[in-house]
């Protein structure tokens, strides 16, 4: 009498990728923030869904440089179709982050069911004719 087969493992699912990430540590300075960006990008390697993630543990004194510096990152992520999540944020960057009404902003999902890339731009506003300039009174014109 043969015993019962021996089960089949489960084939091991693909793990799920961690998102890349970005360690931002001061002193933060405006001259940096475009090589940051270009960091960011890199990290991601181009178009295309994921996230991306920036460790803000190292920023022990945030300031608005260091608010601008993660604005523009979340922005070249999103042109890159990629979310951000903001890593050891502290007390008083998330206040920070409030005060400049960026906290939910920064942290955001990327939109889902677009192409990843560049934010589409709207067209041109339309601007209606001139109707033609309106005829100043006379002070000898009689009233209507």
């Amino acid at each position: 009498m043969a015993g019962p087969e021996p089960e089949n493992p489960p084939a091991p699912s693909p793990a799920t990728p961690s998102p890349a990430a970005l360690v931002l540590s001061q002193p933060v300075t405006r001259a940096e923030v475009e090589r940051l960006c270009r960091r960011l990008g890199a990290l991601v390697g181009g178009p295309g869904p994921g996230s991306v993630a920036v460790d803000v543990g190292g920023v022990r004194r945030p300031d608005l440089t260091v608010v601008e510096a993660l604005a523009r990152l979340r922005l070249t992520a999103r042109r890159l179709g990629c979310g951000m999540q903001l890593l050891n944020a502290g007390g008083e960057l998330r206040r920070l982050l409030a005060w400049t009404g960026l906290d939910e902003a920064l942290t955001a999902p990327a939109p889902s069911g677009r192409a990843p890339g560049p934010e589409p731009r709207g067209e041109a506003e339309q601007r209606e004719e001139a109707l033609g300039v309106q005829e100043g009174v006379e002070p000898r014109d009689p009233a209507a």
